[in-house]
């Protein structure tokens, strides 16, 4: 029997929340489900936010009217505690901290996978053999050189206003070109 309740508490709590799961469980598994694609999760959202109203059975009341609302605001919470938790730290990839062998470093985290970035390195390289020179090398010098508009002008000895209009139709030409590779929307 929990403390600090008095004899039939606990049995009546966990008879509301068994009604409250049967009315209301496919509901908070389906919006659950929906908001994390991760049955896992969704599972431990759901039986989290029971948890919740258990303890909280007040708010839950039914002379108090619907408790639907009142879930579904609990389980939005939850899924947002949980979403914060796990953004705030990386996640562990398996119990045991081995190492290289298995995708983790000392302590578990994950090593970062640099295969997406090398390959969108080289898309936009190949997008920008498509370009012309002078739409290229202002692209090269404000974006991969950093150059602000002054200094690409200087470097390439054309007038700031070139410069502007060149990048402006350098990238129209990059998104074309990206997307008769296939890339993009």
């Amino acid at each position: 029997m929990a403390v600090g309740r008095e004899p039939g508490v606990r049995e009546s709590g966990e008879e509301l929340i068994r009604l409250l799961h049967e009315q209301h469980g496919a509901v908070l598994w389906a919006v659950a489900l929906r908001s994390t694609s991760d049955r896992g999760r969704a599972q431990d959202a759901v039986q989290e936010t029971l948890l919740r109203a258990w303890r909280h059975p007040a708010a839950i009341d039914p002379s108090r009217g619907d408790p639907r609302p009142w879930l579904l605001r609990t389980l939005r919470n939850v899924l947002i505690d949980e979403w914060r938790s796990r953004s705030s730290r990386p996640e562990l990839l398996s119990d045991d901290p081995v190492g290289a062998e298995s995708g983790t470093v000392p302590g578990g985290y994950a090593v970062a996978d640099h295969a997406e970035a090398a390959v969108q390195a080289w898309t936009v390289g190949a997008a920008l053999e498509r370009l012309s020179a002078e739409h290229r090398a202002v692209l090269v010098e404000c974006y991969y050189r950093g150059r602000t508009v002054g200094e690409a002008a200087a470097t390439l000895n054309v007038p700031a206003g070139t410069v502007k209009s060149r990048v402006h139709y350098a990238l129209r030409a990059l998104r074309l070109a990206l997307e008769e590779m296939g890339v993009g929307s």
